[in-house]
């Protein structure tokens, strides 16, 4: 008899779904800026990994089973492309942090099932943040489940250490220090704000060094003068008593002397 030996084709798991990252510009802008200022923030830490629209696969051998966050961060895993963030690959660690920023095309049932989602397979922190409203909402596991977080204003994320503020801004996301969450062109711009007043700080600075200097130079220049004016003064004085000195002796010597 002979064996027959069946092959097993290779399981595939995309790289992509097929789903563009965001539906409009403002989407797009949202979602770079909250990946940028979040892989800006632990950039000094080589176990922080942040990724924007990547493919999570959470389960081994099920390629259906996935999501591609608008903004995910792994902790305890190390930067570097990745083509999906496969969690048997990256020591079981599932992302601790997930945000969405939602588009005008999210149901309320994809919503849901995004939570659910996110819920099961291992998310610690989960944020939604509506641009139409600028509200965000937020959701902290506690006893193994996903559970609402009330009163999102002032809420500080356990794991980022952001600070979450209602005020209108854009990005109402705050960094540990207190600056605000900056686009790279706001960013730019700041830089480029900082590097005009330094300019002209140093400009300053260097105008005020010069008028000390010309002030230092007028001061001697005066002092010199005086000097010099003093100095005529003791030469005349000295004239005018070797003058009268002379006198003195002329003087006397005719008044001493008898025929």
């Amino acid at each position: 008899m002979s064996s027959t030996t069946v092959e097993t084709a290779p399981i595939v798991y995309p790289d992509s779904d097929g789903m563009p990252m965001a539906d409009n510009t403002q989407q797009f802008r949202a979602i770079v800026t909250i990946k940028e200022n979040l892989e800006a923030l632990f950039r000094d830490r080589d176990d922080v990994f942040v990724a924007g629209d990547l493919l999570w696969y959470p389960v081994e051998g099920r390629p259906d089973i996935r999501r591609a966050p608008d903004v995910l961060v792994a902790f305890g895993r190390p930067k570097g492309d990745r083509g999906s963030y496969r969690q048997w690959e990256e020591g079981g660690i599932a992302p601790q942090v997930v945000f969405e920023v939602l588009s005008p095309g999210n149901t309320a049932e994809e919503l849901a099932e995004k939570r659910a989602f996110y819920e099961r397979y291992g998310v610690e922190e989960y944020y939604e943040y509506d641009l139409e409203t600028g509200e965000v909402a937020g959701w902290l596991r506690r006893e193994g489940r996903l559970q609402p977080i009330a009163g999102i204003e002032g809420w500080v994320s356990p794991r980022l250490g952001v600070r979450f503020e209602q005020r209108g801004e854009e990005i109402p996301l705050y960094l540990p220090d207190g600056r605000p969450f900056m686009s790279f062109v706001e960013l730019q711009a700041q830089l480029e704000q900082e590097r005009q007043r330094a300019e002209a700080e140093a400009a300053a600075r260097v105008a005020a060094q010069a008028h000390a200097e010309e002030a230092r130079l007028r001061a001697e220049m005066e002092a010199a003068a005086r000097a010099a004016a003093q100095a005529q003064i003791e030469e005349a004085r000295r004239h005018r008593r070797s003058a009268t000195a002379g006198g003195d002796r002329s003087g006397g010597a005719g008044g001493g002397t008898s025929t």
